[in-house]
């Protein structure tokens, strides 16, 4: 067959890129083409997304396609994080600029909702768990702040729609992003309109929920003009990033659990219908959306936000280290000093980070790290240790042991973390693909394109394509020795 020119757009919370996917029916070819720096903007007391500047740098990838002159592009996909939203007027226009997940408008959201309807209550409906950057909260606070807005607004779209609308001019929601909104029905996947109307929030804005592979129109010929493209066709993809790189974990066989890992961790595993017990519950385990109308059991992770906030604070002080020499720090540092609990609240905001390590060190009684060196082996530990913990949460509620990890994204370039993670877990794990985001957005484009048939197939061209690395525990006395200090630390 002909080679397919296939371009995904994957937006994540600190970066953005677009690629190029040259697929033949067999085997998939990636390229960089265009990537930027996705900074969200702080003024006058609340945070926002530039979105305009996203859809420019957008653009910007699609110019730099028609600049190579290689022909056409047989279609165009955009994935982002998830939960954020843009609002639009009765006549198309974006109302403002959307606001960031780590907004301080959500706090105190979960008491004003649980007022409303039970926390068990919103857990049963929807089996989606409590963020406080959930869009269920984040529009509860613009219906008590700013009602009026709400009522001005005729179409709701979140991120990857809101820009795939810029290109199309079509307004749609896309599934696997809508499930992260804690606004489903867990039992019918539509939206949960009674759950709205009981918190008080409007619904007149929420369009009709299409699926990965829908067809969302084409490129205005305006907009291909001005760039030299042609009016490609668009596709929802799995719009929600986890939902795009879950589709690209190249595991065809067994029983695994796959970490999508970047400044967010997600750890879980594929399950036909949504697991809504005392247990996902109990330990925050939510259900979202993945291609083919399968869910996602996982746990949200704080991943590597702590070590690139760590990072920024160290360069604002003019003190400029790459990834890879925090890592060599890391290396030579006392191993097992102390621990942090990734997801306590204290990490969720930016703000000198490595001062926050400490003060978290201090208050649960351990050894404080001083050095650079130590602050960055701490987290790394702690991520791999809190892995752990996820990873035996999962075996309890599914009730079987699972044989292997499988990490994907750009967590999968740090060695020294994937064999923390190895040992700490005492399981084999399996690295690669580093782009597994955009992969799987494009090979959702082609399987809506008709040249792959299924999620199957789309693994094992996946496996054929891309290299994987292994890592096999190590030194597991040490760790499970570790373990235990840890979970001291969990529960003080």
């Amino acid at each position: 067959m002909k080679e397919l020119n296939i371009l995904a757009f994957d937006l994540g919370a600190s970066s953005g890129r677009g690629l190029i996917g040259r697929f033949n029916g067999n085997r998939l070819e990636v390229e960089e083409l265009h990537r930027f720096s996705n900074d969200p903007v702080t003024v006058t007391g609340h945070t926002y997304w530039d979105v305009l500047r996203l859809y420019w740098e957008i653009q910007q990838g699609l110019l730099k396609f028609a600049n190579r002159k290689e022909g056409s592009i047989a279609s165009i996909g955009i994935d982002t994080w998830g939960v954020d939203y843009g609002l639009l007027d009765k006549s198309g226009q974006l109302m403002g600029n959307p606001y960031h997940y780590r907004d301080i408008r959500t706090e105190g959201m979960f008491e004003e909702a649980f007022m409303r309807v039970p926390k068990e209550e919103i857990f049963r409906q929807t089996g989606i768990a409590f963020q406080k950057f959930n869009t269920l909260y984040q529009l509860l606070s613009m219906q008590l702040d700013n009602p009026e807005m709400l009522e001005k607004a005729s179409t709701m779209l979140f991120m990857p729609d809101l820009l795939t609308y810029f290109l199309t001019g079509e307004k749609n929601t896309e599934f696997t992003e809508a499930t992260t909104s804690q606004m489903l029905d867990a039992a019918t996947g539509q939206w949960n309109r009674g759950l709205l109307c009981a918190l008080g929030i409007p619904d007149h804005f929420l369009t009709e929920i299409d699926y990965p592979g829908s067809a969302r129109g084409r490129v205005k010929q305006e907009i291909a003009s001005l760039l030299g493209i042609n009016e490609a066709p668009m596709f929802a993809v799995a719009t929600h990033d986890t939902g795009s790189a879950v589709a690209a974990v190249p595991a065809v066989e067994g029983s695994y659990v796959f970490l999508s890992s970047g400044t967010w961790s997600l750890m879980g595993v594929e399950v036909d219908k949504p697991v809504i017990n005392e247990k996902t519950l109990m330990w925050n385990y939510t259900n979202e959306g993945c291609v083919g109308g399968t869910y996602r059991l996982l746990k949200n992770i704080m991943g590597l936000w702590i070590i690139q906030e760590c990072k920024r604070e160290w360069d604002r002080r003019g003190e400029v280290y790459s990834f890879d020499d925090m890592v060599r720090m890391a290396e030579a540092s006392t191993p097992f000093l102390a621990f942090i609990d990734p997801d306590d609240d204290l990490f969720y905001n930016a703000g000198d980070m490595p001062a926050k390590v400490q003060q978290y060190c201090k208050q649960t009684n351990q050894a404080v790290p001083q050095s650079k060196g130590e602050i960055i082996r701490c987290i790394y530990e702690s991520l791999a240790l809190k892995y752990r913990w996820s990873f035996e949460r999962l075996e309890d509620i599914l009730e079987k042991s699972l044989d292997v990890l499988h990490i994907v994204g750009g967590g999968t370039k740090n060695q020294l973390l994937n064999q923390f993670t190895a040992n700490a877990l005492k399981k084999p794990v399996i690295c690669g693909p580093t782009e597994a985001t955009a992969i799987g957005n494009i090979m959702v484009q082609a399987m809506a394109l008709g040249e792959v048939k299924n999620q199957n197939e789309i693994r094992q061209i996946v496996k054929s394509s891309f290299p994987t690395e292994d890592y096999l525990p190590e030194k597991t006395d040490a760790w499970d020795e570790a373990y235990a200090r840890f979970l001291k630390v969990l529960k003080d």
